[in-house]
């Protein structure tokens, strides 16, 4: 793989020798300080540009960058997505490499700039050609804390996590595994990540990010709730997921009552119980 240097000097590299390309910035993981360096993080970065239509229609412009093992266009109507994309705004790729390196390449007009420069507060400018980038503050992660729920957020996330079991325990006793997966993982442990990111801010000041899907919920969580958040996940069989949909409430009362203390909340505790009765009926007679 190679080096965050090397992989620097080529992306200027080609910015400076092109005069398309007028403005250089990046965001995401790599303009993180407070994210773990490893050799995974991707390259997020985008060119500000003087228009786009030549680099779309440039089907070798990922060779710039070496040799891929494999490319995504998400803003292609082959995809589906673009259908209303404004392809003469900004465009993306999304480039993997033989070597294990991956640069996300976007490029956009300089209005687009203007307005996208100042949105990310991961945001790291590196060359600017004609002085279009306005001051901001060092790069950080302000902008992708946990946030603290409304009330009605709060008491929405527990009927949602509560309610939707009963769509779980039915396509379980039908035997309809994919319908039962696509509930608990698409809708009930989702709620779950919400009461879990909650859980964290509450105890860390709302002044940190989770992650993405909350792939730091690990690092903030307790090593006894992350190891009970690991049984929310089921194998292929229905007898690990009743098992993983006994740990997922045991989890969830847990969080969410403590989130409820935080703000000064009443945990609906009836809901609970409901549920949990219809889920043993339902696991009994099945």
């Amino acid at each position: 793989m190679r080096t965050e240097q090397e992989m620097m000097d080529l992306i200027l590299g080609v910015a400076k020798a092109d005069e398309r390309i007028r403005a250089v910035y990046m965001n995401g993981s790599r303009a993180n300080p407070n994210v773990k360096k490893d050799a995974y993080r991707d390259y997020d970065v985008v060119y500000t540009v003087t228009e786009t239509e030549s680099f779309i229609q440039d089907k070798e412009l990922p060779l710039k960058f070496g040799e891929p093992l494999i490319v995504q266009e998400p803003d292609s109507n082959d995809l589906g997505w673009g259908i209303e994309h404004d392809f003469a705004r900004r465009y993306a790729w999304l480039m993997l490499f033989k070597d294990g390196t991956r640069i996300d390449l976007g490029i956009e007009i300089k209005e687009e700039t203007t307005k996208n420069f100042l949105e990310d507060t991961l945001t790291v400018p590196l060359l600017d050609k004609d002085g279009i980038f306005p001051k901001i503050p060092p790069s950080n992660d302000s902008g992708y804390w946990v946030k603290p729920p409304s009330k009605e957020k709060y008491y929405g996330c527990c009927n949602e996590f509560w309610w939707c079991l009963n769509n779980v325990a039915k396509g379980i006793i039908r035997d309809q595994l994919p319908y039962a997966m696509r509930m608990y993982t698409e809708i009930v442990h989702i709620e779950l990540e919400k009461m879990t990111e909650w859980y964290i801010g509450i105890n860390n000041d709302f002044s940190l990010t989770s992650g993405m899907w909350g792939k730091y919920f690990k690092k903030y969580l307790p090593m006894e709730l992350f190891e009970m958040y690991e049984r929310t996940y089921s194998g292929g069989t229905y007898a690990d997921f009743w098992a993983a949909i006994d740990a997922a409430c045991d989890l969830f009362h847990d969080l969410a009552v403590d989130v409820a203390d935080y703000f000064d909340l009443t945990y609906r505790q009836s809901e609970e119980d409901g549920m949990r009765k219809y889920i043993r009926m339902m696991r009994d007679n099945g």
